[in-house]
């Protein structure tokens, strides 16, 4: 299976040539992989170095003469290095692009921390207007990536190495999906840690709901999936920061009572680096840990 970067890759290079106001701007990172693109298309392939901040803003301006632009590099460097660009090129002039990060949370743990990213989505949820992608598996993310090149609003596309075995449908309309159906609790699993919470939760009497997006958060998927009873127990497993969306469940469950569970990366530096497996066990993400975690939290 290729990677979600390698489909994002070729799939970017093919819309190049099937949208004309279509344009990619790279920060070095893939520019290799873009290089068939960049002769075919020098004036919309355009890669402006290690400068971050340039990325965005080059993004943005050209987003200002009514191009759809694409701006791609690690999370670190697409997020949070240039977070005032996002914040005032992108939101408060008022313009659509998106943003294709790669890395994932800590999937280059060689790199250090200069090159992980797990607070990307959380600190995207202090501005106004963003719609957050977490694809699970390649095919997912291409499907997304032609979706947000259609529009004209502020997208994020969460790239990682971490995949689940299957691609699933993408909706249209961005809901939870629904994978398995219980009565002893809901767990909400995003993108990539999906295959994880099958495996942790096999033998549980709890429903699993598949998010891809979860920016808008799907609040009625999940009040749908909780039903009507008395109370409430939801598990939010996230490929990044614990915690992100247990605000957004909150304020979807405000009107029944309930528990929320979330589960995601620590905020605790691990600085013995490893591998990509080592890091998702020591934040308890591999199928052991969740179901710890779960079991505990349905039991308590």
């Amino acid at each position: 299976m290729d990677t979600m970067r390698d489909r994002f890759i070729a799939t970017a290079s093919q819309l190049l040539t099937e949208e004309p106001r279509l344009a990619v701007v790279l920060a070095d990172i893939s520019a290799d992989g873009f290089a068939p693109a960049r002769r075919a298309h020098p004036a919309r392939v355009i890669n402006v170095g290690i400068r971050e901040q340039l990325l965005i803003g080059a993004g943005a301006g050209m987003a200002l003469t009514g191009m759809r632009p694409i701006m791609h590099t690690f999370a670190s460097f697409l997020v949070e290095r240039p977070f005032e660009q996002v914040k005032l090129d992108l939101g408060h002039q008022g313009v659509g692009g998106i943003l294709v990060s790669a890395g994932g949370s800590y999937d280059w743990p060689a790199g250090g921390f200069t090159h992980m990213a797990p607070g990307d989505v959380a600190l995207l949820d202090t501005l106004d207007g963003w719609t957050v992608h977490v694809p699970g598996h390649p095919g997912e993310a291409e499907a997304l990536l032609r979706g947000a090149v259609e529009g004209d609003d502020r997208v994020y596309v969460r790239l990682s190495l971490q995949a689940n075995r299957e691609a699933r449908p993408v909706g249209g309309d961005g809901g939870f999906s629904v994978v398995r159906e219980g009565r002893g609790g809901t767990v909400v699993a995003v993108g990539p840690m999906l295959d994880n919470v099958l495996a942790a939760t096999e033998g549980l009497d709890v429903s699993v709901l598949y998010a891809t997006t979860v920016r808008p958060f799907d609040a009625a998927g999940l009040r749908r999936a909780v039903g009507a009873g008395p109370g409430a127990d939801v598990v939010i497993v996230e490929p990044y920061l614990a915690g992100t969306s247990t605000a957004a469940a909150n304020e979807a469950l405000v009107e029944l009572p309930h528990r929320v569970l979330g589960l995601g990366v620590g905020r605790a530096e691990l600085r013995r680096y490893g591998g990509m497996e080592e890091h998702v066990a020591a934040h308890g993400l591999d199928p052991q840990g969740l179901r710890e975690r779960i079991t505990g939290f349905l039991r308590a």
